[in-house]
């Protein structure tokens, strides 16, 4: 496996491609708009940069990783002649079912199709293709270039062959590969989710402020991020997509996304991406300010 076509130059999709061009592969990173994949290449750039101040690789190492990086606006001209298609492009259902189908007929029979879907089924995203047992989910976790995990979901179909070659390709880009079923948010999500959902109802109820139930989460239980900052992170209008498929799916009332989250996202306060979610945020600092709203 040599040639790799990212879809999509957002967060997760210039990362996705970072971490392949880092390790060897030939990447195509395609999106709709050249704006965002010159936005994407600076990112690349920048954070190979930073690893260079760290000195975890040479400048002759940066070079050559953006060297294996080509920019493309139309997939038709890379997806063809790629061995795996990434999809990495907005957590909607209707966008990943198109791109699928038009995957499945312009890649070659080989292509193993993946998505980095966070919670959409594999096995829903498969049956719009005619290679059901070459589609497979690879869920990286953000920051790709920094965190080790990949939950590689099999799909319903889904072949033990596509299976064991994305978890051996995980393991040769440095991460640590695990398997899991094709399930409602599958293992990460299922489980993160509701905690991030409790902290929203616990603040929603009055039980404590942001500051407060972020610090007994990170100082209590060792995590690094408090679940408000970390929802603030993902992006609120994500974890509440995430929600709504865990409810739809399960039909389980503990899965019901808080009307505190629900407000927020309509109103769109949706964290870091909009500048203020149950913290404010202001480019360059790395001040932890709670919004106004909740302080």
């Amino acid at each position: 496996m040599k040639q790799v076509t990212v879809i999509g130059g957002g967060t997760m999709g210039n990362g996705i491609a970072h971490v392949f061009a880092m390790n060897g592969f030939n990447v195509h990173l395609a999106d709709i708009s050249e704006q965002a994949l010159e936005k994407a290449v600076g990112t690349i750039t920048r954070n190979l940069d930073r690893m260079v101040s760290k000195g975890k690789i040479s400048e002759a190492d940066k070079d050559a990783a953006l060297s294996r990086i080509q920019t493309q606006t139309k997939l038709e001209e890379c997806a063809p002649n790629s061995d795996l298609v990434v999809e990495a492009a907005t957590e909607n259902i209707d966008l990943k079912l198109k791109l699928f189908t038009e995957l499945d007929q312009m890649c070659k029979d080989t292509t193993i199709l993946a998505t980095n879907t966070s919670s959409i089924s594999i096995t829903k995203i498969a049956a719009a293709t005619k290679r059901a047992d070459k589609v497979i989910g690879m869920h990286f976790m953000n920051p790709v270039p920094v965190m080790k995990l990949v939950e590689v979901i099999r799909g319903y179909a889904t072949s033990d062959s596509t299976t064991g070659t994305i978890m051996e390709l995980s393991a040769k880009l440095g991460k640590i590969p695990v398997e899991v079923n094709d399930y409602p948010g599958f293992v990460a999500n299922r489980i993160l989710m509701p905690m991030i959902n409790e902290a929203i109802y616990s603040l929603f109820e009055g039980v404590a402020g942001v500051y407060e139930i972020d610090t007994v989460m990170k100082l209590g239980m060792a995590h690094p991020m408090g679940p408000l900052q970390l929802a603030d992170f993902i992006g609120l209008d994500v974890c509440l997509s995430i929600l709504n498929v865990l409810h739809d799916g399960f039909g389980n009332p503990k899965y019901a996304p808080c009307p505190l989250l629900v407000n927020m996202v309509t109103a769109g306060y949706l964290g870091v991406k909009s500048g203020e979610g149950f913290y404010q945020y202001t480019p360059g600092s790395k001040e932890l300010v709670v919004s106004d709203r909740f302080s």
